[in-house]
């Protein structure tokens, strides 16, 4: 069982933390979280059934037993310069890290320098750094390379994320623009607060790990609107208003696209699925019919890879650098 320091308290890190003590996969050391509501908060008031005595700590300078702490689990930024600090401090103790920071799933693409940095000093002390998720670190990257095991040769790849996000926490909501108009739907775009984070990631993750060359890629975002009232989480969307996004990203070899990834959610989207399409010998065409629950599965990857992370070698690490991730289930009478 693994002892954990456990980072960020908004509502995907609680939804993490809490599958990670209901399936009693090991005691919890410390909790961090930089917001003043939450300091000195007693854990049992934010995760039911949770110790009463284990109170979140308002910085990782608060913590006095790093000696007890054998991984952090770390849920706070989609940005990996947000999180350098975080990752600096826990990797100098020597210790394990999984990650649901989007840009970690593959941080050579936008932060090479810093990704060398934080593999030299995970590679100093010992500790271990993994990026992961459900999208991007499994659907839309991992999946698709782990299928391509089959295959003689490939010559693309696509893959189709397509959800309704009427069940998905609150703040994926707002991320998806969902209730906006279109001028506001239009001015976050610009900003960059409305983007799936990752598209890019996995697109390199694939060309990385399948060899696909790729000289250039490009993405796009669009509003998809409500075709009827609709309610979410932040109340009724009028029909016209924005229910949700559409992201693609493509990479192209020789002005062919070799990779493409097509994102999409909505409030109230029909037939969701997810679908995975490997063009190649043989070729294979995957669907998930009804498409993967994003929050249920984002809390069980992160908690299933923590033993897998252990058990590699110190360094930087992708989801194809360690071993296969799979669920990990109490032993009944355990």
């Amino acid at each position: 069982m693994n002892r954990i320091l456990h980072v960020g308290a908004g509502p995907l890190g609680l939804r993490v933390l809490s599958e990670y003590l209901s399936r009693r996969m090991g005691p919890v050391v410390a909790v961090v979280d930089s917001s003043p509501d939450l300091a000195g908060k007693p854990l049992s008031a934010l995760i039911p059934g949770a110790s009463p005595e284990l109170k979140v700590l308002p910085s990782l300078d608060a913590i006095q037993n790093w000696p007890d702490i054998d991984a952090a689990i770390v849920a706070t930024s989609s940005d990996l310069r947000a999180c350098e600090p975080t990752f600096r401090h826990i990797l100098q103790q020597g210790k394990a890290i999984i990650t649901t920071c989007e840009e970690a799933l593959f941080p050579w693409l936008r932060h090479d320098k810093l990704a060398q940095e934080l593999h030299a000093l995970a590679l100093k002390h010992g500790g271990r750094l993994l990026g992961t998720g459900v999208n991007p670190g499994f659907l839309m990257d991992s999946l698709p390379v782990f299928l391509t095991g089959v295959c003689k040769s490939v010559r693309s790849i696509e893959a189709y994320r397509v959800q309704d996000a009427s069940a998905r926490r609150i703040p994926f909501q707002k991320k998806i623009g969902a209730g906006l108009t279109d001028d506001e739907f239009n001015t976050r775009v610009a900003d960059g607060s409305i983007r799936h984070v990752g598209l890019g990631e996995s697109i390199h993750f694939i060309s990385h790990y399948c060899g696909l060359k790729i000289e250039r890629w490009d993405e796009d975002i669009a509003p998809i609107h409500a075709e009827r009232d609709m309610v979410s989480g932040m109340g009724v969307i009028p029909k016209g208003r924005i229910a949700g996004v559409r992201q693609v990203a493509r990479a192209y070899a020789d002005d062919q696209v070799v990779i493409r990834l097509d994102f999409q959610a909505a409030i109230g989207q029909l037939d969701p699925y997810d679908r995975i399409v490997i063009h190649g010998e043989p070729d294979i065409d995957t669907i998930l019919s009804g498409g993967v629950h994003g929050d249920l599965a984002t809390s069980a990857i992160t908690c299933n890879a923590l033993p897998r992370l252990l058990a590699a070698q110190p360094g930087l690490h992708t989801m194809a650098t360690i071993p296969m991730v799979h669920t990990v289930q109490q032993i009944r009478g355990s």
